[in-house]
């Protein structure tokens, strides 16, 4: 079983406002996310936001400390409640690849050009609690290479919504 998890724990800076509640497509970026997730999982849930449309879980160890830490409350709540593996993805990744969890098979892995989109399975727990404990950058790229990831190039690049321009962009080139 695969757990869904929705990192959604940022601050919007370059964006300006909370983009997790823009619209893209009538929908807002949250809401897809949860729903694509939907498709793949057995259970969504979003780290890092007290409300969302999904069941959600604070960063651990503690809020601001990226991604990661959303990463790593996802993993342990996979622990606790039996599931094998997380597939995460971002709240500005508005269009996934159909075929997202085949691309990462077997995990660990996670897409190059966004490694936030990635399959983690429950056997990376404790080198991602040691580094969310020790000194040094919380970086994904770091946190990947330490477990052996494997980086997966993708046909075409997946949209990433940092700021308004990209938000207007995309939906003037999808039909999302």
């Amino acid at each position: 079983m695969i757990l869904g998890v929705v990192l959604a724990g940022g601050l919007s800076r370059r964006f300006g406002s909370d983009k997790a509640l823009a619209e893209l497509g009538g929908h807002t970026l949250i809401a897809r996310a949860v729903d694509t997730l939907s498709g793949w999982c057995e259970h969504v849930v979003v780290a890092g936001r007290e409300t969302a449309p999904a069941p959600t879980l604070p960063d651990w160890p503690r809020a601001g400390m990226g991604p990661l830490a959303g990463l790593a409350a996802a993993l342990r709540f996979a622990q606790d409640e039996g599931y094998e593996a997380v597939l995460s993805c971002g709240v500005d990744a508005a269009v996934l690849p159909e075929d997202l969890p085949r691309l990462l098979s077997p995990g660990p892995s996670f897409l190059a050009e966004q490694p936030v989109i990635g399959l983690w399975p429950l056997s990376c727990v404790p080198v991602l609690e040691e580094l969310l404990h020790g000194e040094g950058p919380h970086s994904l790229y770091r946190f990947a290479g330490s477990i052996g990831a494997r980086a997966v190039e993708t046909p075409q690049p997946v949209p990433n919504i940092n700021t308004p321009a990209d938000l207007i962009a995309l939906s003037r080139s999808t039909k999302a």
